[in-house]
């Protein structure tokens, strides 16, 4: 049996999405504080719920819109 691997390419686009969620996770994180350092601890988490439900509303509308199209 002539088994290779994986291979660099899977090695080297798994250090890839490693390294972009560590990006986004960081830039989060300082959104989150800097929401924090302006508007107090209930300011920032009003600021939480309304991006998070922003994204719930754009989720349910993407899957509304597939539902309508499978039927």
């Amino acid at each position: 049996m002539d088994d290779q691997g994986l291979g660099i390419r899977f090695y080297a686009g798994l250090a890839g999405l490693a390294v972009a969620i560590g990006i986004a996770v960081l830039v989060g994180a300082l959104i989150f504080m800097r929401a924090l350092y302006a508007w107090g601890f209930f300011g920032m988490f009003l600021f939480l719920a309304v991006v998070l439900v922003l994204l719930g509303w754009l989720t349910d509308r993407r899957q509304a819109r597939r539902r309508y199209v499978d039927e």
